[in-house]
């Protein structure tokens, strides 16, 4: 039987990968005069939060990372209820995407429990 702590940190890449490209093809179809700024940020941040995940699952040391994520993670949360907000992204999106968000929050949230159990 396998363990889940250990299969977890792939779950949570995977989910987080799967939402950034999700993500950026929305974020194209944002009016210009958001694009570069509330768009450019939402993507830098996902793809922030994507990265910090990657790393955070090779090395051994990933208290740091897995904050980084966890921020990110509430950062992009907000970006996203603005998105909705401004709309510039339709009620369904939103609905979509903060679930989304919300899955990879509590994924990132077991995971930091985890790591401080081994620590």
């Amino acid at each position: 039987m396998r363990d889940p702590s250990k299969q977890e940190p792939a779950v949570v890449v995977t989910k987080a990968y799967d939402f950034v490209l999700w993500l950026l093809p929305k974020v194209e179809h944002f009016p210009r005069s958001y694009k570069f700024s509330v768009g450019e940020r939402l993507v830098s941040t996902g793809l922030d939060l994507l990265m910090s995940l990657v790393q955070a699952s090779y090395v051994s040391e990933k208290t740091m990372l897995l904050q980084t994520a966890s921020v990110n993670t509430n950062t992009v949360r907000y970006l996203i209820r603005l998105s909705k907000d401004l709309r510039l992204v339709s009620a369904s999106a939103y609905e979509f995407a903060s679930g989304r968000i919300e899955e990879i929050g509590r994924m990132v949230g077991g995971w930091q429990k985890a790591d401080a159990r081994r620590a």
